[in-house]
Parts: structure tokens; sequence; C-alpha cells
């Protein structure tokens, strides 16, 4: 993905503040040489964050004329407007190792035994995970085929395939679940309902005494 950046002179509170009424952005570009301050345009910006490829992929960010690859590293925003208020970028290259969070695509979920089969529910534990590779390996997403799984079972860390020289990052962790087809719950029961007869309604006071007069 590509998107234009602007060289931002003026720092300060102040200026940043002028910056976002006049529908700017202030940011940040760090790593393979000297921080630059830069400033984008806040809707192009806002649109490019819904895309999921924007967070996880390698970006083409134009800056003076020239192009430059980079990822997005931290975002800020407001804390109950839709605006944005400081994005930071790192500069990379074909040769720098990173560590990113990368979205999982699950796929053939419908097909696995455990759901078609057995009628069971499939259960995403995790939606992403941190990798490391080099920038130039950095996947937009893993793909992760659940249709091999029966009711019981789990899809852990280590049955990923994964390319040569891309790692999950498990920061202690001993290969966790990914994902894992449980059965459904079982609907609640239903009160029994027992009919019960109404008592014969006795006869009326009247008819008793006329009864008996004509004893």
């Amino acid at each position: 993905m590509k998107f234009v950046a602007y060289a931002r002179d003026k720092q300060g509170t102040g200026a940043s503040r002028r910056l976002r009424i006049s529908g700017k952005v202030p940011g940040i570009v760090y790593g393979a040489g000297e921080p630059v301050t830069i400033e984008l345009d806040h809707n192009a910006l806002f649109h490019a964050l819904k895309k999921e490829a924007f967070h996880s992929s390698l970006l083409d960010m134009e800056l003076a004329g020239k192009s430059q690859q980079v990822l997005l590293r931290d975002v800020q925003m407001h804390a109950y407007k839709p605006q944005v208020l400081h994005v930071d970028f790192q500069r990379v290259d074909a040769t720098t190792r990173i560590q990113k969070k990368v979205p999982l695509h699950f796929v053939n979920e419908e097909n696995a035994p455990g759901v078609k089969t057995d009628k069971g529910v499939m259960s995403h534990v995790v939606t992403d995970l941190e990798i490391e590779c080099l920038a130039s390996q950095l996947p937009e997403f893993l793909t992760v085929d659940l249709g091999h799984l029966g009711k019981g079972q789990s899809l852990h860390v280590n049955d990923l395939k994964l390319d040569a020289g891309i790692k999950v990052v498990l920061r202690g962790r001993k290969n966790p679940v990914i994902a894992t087809v449980v059965a459904q719950a079982a609907e609640e029961a239903q009160p029994e309902v027992v009919a019960v007869a109404a008592p014969a309604a006795a006869p009326a006071k009247g008819k008793k005494d006329e009864k008996q007069n004509r004893k």
C-alpha cells in the first residue's frame, strides 16, 4: 500500500493542535537513520487505517518526492471522537529483521469433521500472532487451515505451516492453542407441565335445599 506524507517543521503541543484543526495528523518516522517528523491528511489516513493490510504489511511512503518502505508501529486515537491524533512509522529495508503482529485468516472451518459431522462449534482462541522475520518476508496475514479438526481436537502454533525464515514469537508460552472444536451448549430443559384436572363444581345451595324439601 502507498500513502503520501509531508515534512513537518513546527513541533510542540500548540503546533500539533493547529495541525489537527486544519485536518492534518502529526507523525514521526524512525529507524535506519535520523527520525523525521511528518504530517498526513487525516481523512486519507483514517480510511487507510480501516484496511487490515495497512496494519500488517510493508507500506510505501512517499515523502519529498522519494519513496521509502515503512511499517505502522503506533496509532493514537481520540478518547471518544473518530479522530487520529498521532502516528508512528518505522523505516525498514529488505535486511531489517522485525517483529510484527499479523492477523490469522481461518479457512475450511465449515468442512472440519467436528463441525460438519459432529455438529460442534469452532472456537478461535487467538485471531493474530506476533512473528519475527525479515521485512521483505512479512506476510499480510497467516492462513490457518481448520479442515481436519474433529470434535474435541485443537490446532496449536506448532501445527502451522510457515515459510522458511518466519517464526512465531511465543514469549514464554509453550505451543499455545489457536483454535479448537467444542461441543454445542446443551439447550436448557423445558420444565415439565403436568395437567391437573379442575375439581368438580359443588351443587348450588338453593338446589340442594329444594331436594331436601321434596323428601
